[in-house]
């Protein structure tokens, strides 16, 4: 039975899963036929974060992947709904699990030191102090932790631990982040501890997110007529009244197309992105830093300047230096780096997840994904992802940060750390090593108090909901699909 939301058009701001998975909810769950919702999203392609492009020739890209584990419930809910890339006769939730059974996760080479597996790599290596931390953090109520930053509450020994160099890693935390959302995480992921040094119980997708998940989505929704504007920037938006009592009027195209909206209609607003001013390198280049916000970021501040209750965007977004890092992703025309691998590790490719580099000053990281990662993939090509988490610091093999690092040097300090000789570095003498600059890749984690975030329903808002990472939601955590 149509609800009373179904009677009028549903405008959605920003392709990402947010704006993605607010559609199939509306044609699901409320009965909006699928020719009432028009989503604008201001790049050429929808999936936000979640993304995978590229060419072997000119080398794949992925600018990060996220998370996934078996009690994402809202997650798998929607994408019960969608069915998969390669079988139309699975929904894409039942593809995920026949996948991860046939590839089953389990590392035994999560941690590396000194060109070969690290010795402690099963130890979490915390005191008792940190212990009685950790646990006084998790019955801590999180009202009364404000601003507070996770170095604010753990000692500085805390952060020499493989359990935080893990941590870390995986979640992509640093000292300055926010110690609520440090919190959450606990409290959200607190099951996967007796696995947490072999990263069990992590879930991955067949392919690379976009193809595996964003695709899949984005064609359920154009057979039934969902609108999809790409290269639609929505610059401003109208919104009229009181803070008791106000309604989005208007939404204001760049080059100041006014499309009004009714009393009837509805609007969806993601506020913010985590990728937002992504810039690739090459091989010989090093991506820009010629930092700028984007249109996701300028539209929350705006938003945010004329209207009470949306948000501080500027405690998210206002510090670069502490929110950037730079992945990196890499196509080789050979396998022997791969099968390398598989006996440095003793981990077949795909079944390991992340590898980092205990003693490196960048904080490197690698992933070999299962193969092929793209739907289309070159037949003999190869693609594996890393990402430096401190790109601020000078490398251990090249003396400079990686934020100034091409994608040459990259691999230069990669095989440095894996003690690689002359003959085998001959393996990356073809590779498109693929560097990107994310300045916002971790603003979401920045620290923050009450009101920084807007609710999703705003005090007031009569046809309008903000999405995505930044809004508000109690006890759950950002930073993954879910």
């Amino acid at each position: 039975m149509p609800s009373d939301d179904a009677k009028g058009q549903h405008h959605i701001v920003g392709g990402g899963i947010a704006g993605l998975a607010t559609a199939v909810f509306l044609i699901r769950d409320a009965g909006v036929a699928g020719k009432s919702i028009r989503i604008y999203e201001q790049r050429d392609v929808v999936g936000g974060s979640l993304d995978g492009a590229g060419a072997a020739e000119s080398g794949y890209v992925v600018r990060g992947g996220r998370m996934f584990e078996d009690h994402f419930a809202c997650t798998f809910d929607l994408l019960d709904t969608i069915p998969s890339a390669d079988d139309p006769g699975l929904t894409v939730s039942q593809d995920i699990r026949a996948f991860n059974k046939m590839v089953p996760g389990s590392s035994n080479c999560r941690l590396v030191r000194d060109g070969k597996p690290a010795e402690d790599r099963y130890d979490l290596t915390l005191g008792a102090h940190d212990i009685v931390d950790i646990n006084r953090l998790l019955l801590h109520p999180e009202r009364t932790l404000g601003a507070r930053k996770i170095d604010d509450w753990f000692r500085p020994e805390f952060f020499d631990s493989n359990f935080w160099l893990m941590w870390a890693t995986m979640f992509s935390f640093q000292p300055w982040h926010s110690l609520i959302e440090m919190r959450r995480y606990l409290r959200r992921f607190i099951h996967l501890f007796p696995g947490f040094s072999r990263i069990a119980g992590i879930l991955r997708t067949r392919y690379n997110q976009y193809d595996s998940l964003i695709g899949p989505i984005v064609t359920w929704l154009q057979e039934r007529g969902v609108q999809i504007a790409t290269g639609g920037q929505v610059a401003n938006v109208r919104i009229e009244g009181t803070r008791q009592d106000r309604r989005v009027v208007a939404l204001v195209l760049a080059g100041d197309e006014r499309v009004p909206i009714s009393e009837a209609d509805r609007v969806y607003l993601t506020l913010g992105s985590m990728t937002e001013g992504s810039v690739l390198g090459s091989n010989t280049k090093a991506p820009s830093r010629d930092d700028h916000e984007g249109g996701a970021w300028a539209l929350w501040r705006s938003l945010a300047a004329e209207h009470e209750g949306l948000g501080n965007p500027e405690a998210f977004c206002g510090d670069i230096s502490k929110t950037a890092w730079h992945s990196f992703s890499v196509t080789m025309d050979s396998p022997d780096f791969f099968e390398f691998m598989e006996d440095f590790t003793n981990n077949r490719t795909g079944t390991g997840g992340l590898i980092t580099f205990a003693a490196s000053g960048w904080t490197l990281s690698i992933v070999l994904i299962h193969q092929p990662h793209f739907c289309g993939q070159k037949h003999g090509t190869y693609v594996f992802w890393g990402y430096g988490l401190r790109g601020d610091r000078k490398g251990d093999f090249v003396s400079k940060p990686m934020w100034e690092a091409t994608g040459n040097e990259i691999i230069e300090e990669l095989c440095g750390h894996l003690n690689l000789k002359a003959a085998r570095r001959k393996w990356f003498k073809d590779a498109r090593c693929v560097p990107c600059r994310m300045p916002f890749i971790t603003s979401q984690f920045m620290p923050r108090i009450l009101g920084d975030r807007p609710d999703v329903r705003p005090q007031g808002a009569r046809n309008f909901a903000v999405i995505g990472q930044y809004v508000e939601l109690p006890r759950d955590c950002v930073f993954t699909v879910e």
